[in-house]
């Protein structure tokens, strides 16, 4: 299945109705009532570039083109969007992927240029798949990636303050469409330096919604150069380093999370010259960094 440039959906869909035993509404007997609830789709996404497997993400099976180029321009695998020649999904079922039954999975296939390749094959870092942590696999402390370049100053950032930020939070929660319905996925929005929202997706994984997002600006030319729409991203969860250094490895001047930060990606927001916001609750938040 080739995914084109415009598509959302993988074939797999991304929300599920389950039987739930349900306890303790009212009017309800002691043991319960079955009915059928919503939950959202986990899939295993493997990540092949030239032919070589790089990481076996656990992610929601929507906008797979956009996390496979978010997660390549993130990681530093790619320098530009122009470095991919070309995206290719293909759904695997559990058989044929060597997953549990009923456990299909997805591999994307993503043509790179030679320049990258070779830098890729350089890189001695094996990823399971990026989890809470954010780092693990990494074989050393030197693997961490713990020094993204310092983004350079955007048109329009000075102007991003408490009103942009609050305006950005209190619009994501009316686009997270699938979380409305399953409750278990984060969120990242693209907002202008007006706060107004423009892009959202969603994912199970808080890192994996932001490649989302990142690759959709990417694809379209928003992201770096004269061109770039000045903006800011705002997500649901907390603002780790591994944000903040995605957010610094594609020049994006400012991060605003509706949960606290921790004090490394406060550190690394300092030193990367990211304007970071926290605890972003109408009416109020928290600027850690300027």
């Amino acid at each position: 299945m080739s995914i084109e440039p415009s598509s959302t959906d993988s074939p797999i869909p991304a929300l599920a109705r389950l039987p739930v035993q349900v306890f303790g509404e009212a009017g309800l007997p002691p043991d319960g009532r079955l009915r059928e609830d919503t939950l959202a789709a986990e899939v295993a996404v493997a990540l092949v570039f030239n032919g070589i497997s790089h990481a076996v993400m656990m992610a929601t099976p929507r906008d797979i083109e956009d996390f496979a180029l978010g997660f390549a321009l993130s990681e530093g695998i790619l320098d530009s969007a122009a470095d991919c020649r070309g995206i290719e999904a293909t759904v695997l079922d559990a058989a044929t992927a060597g997953l549990p039954d009923g456990m299909p999975g997805i591999e994307v296939q993503l043509e790179i240029s030679p320049r990258t390749f070779e830098r890729l094959k350089g890189r001695r870092r094996s990823l399971a798949g990026r989890t809470g942590c954010g780092v693990c696999g990494v074989e050393s402390f030197a693997a961490l990636d713990l020094s993204p370049p310092r983004v350079p100053a955007r048109p329009g950032a000075a102007q991003i303050g408490l009103a942009e930020v609050l305006r950005a939070v209190e619009g994501l929660r009316a686009q997270q469409a699938l979380n409305a319905q399953a409750g278990a996925l984060h969120a990242a929005g693209w907002a202008g330096v007006d706060g107004t929202l423009t892009d959202v997706l969603e994912d199970v994984g808080r890192h994996n919604a932001l490649d989302k997002l990142l690759g959709r600006l990417a694809r379209a030319g928003r992201l770096g150069g004269e061109a770039a729409a000045p903006g800011f991203v705002v997500m649901t969860s907390r603002g780790s380093h591994e944000l903040v250094r995605k957010c610094a490895q594609l020049g994006v001047p400012a991060l605003a999370t509706v949960s606290a930060p921790t004090a490394m990606g406060v550190q690394m927001a300092r030193l990367c010259g990211i304007a970071l916001w926290g605890l972003v609750r109408p009416p109020r938040a928290l600027r850690y960094t300027a």
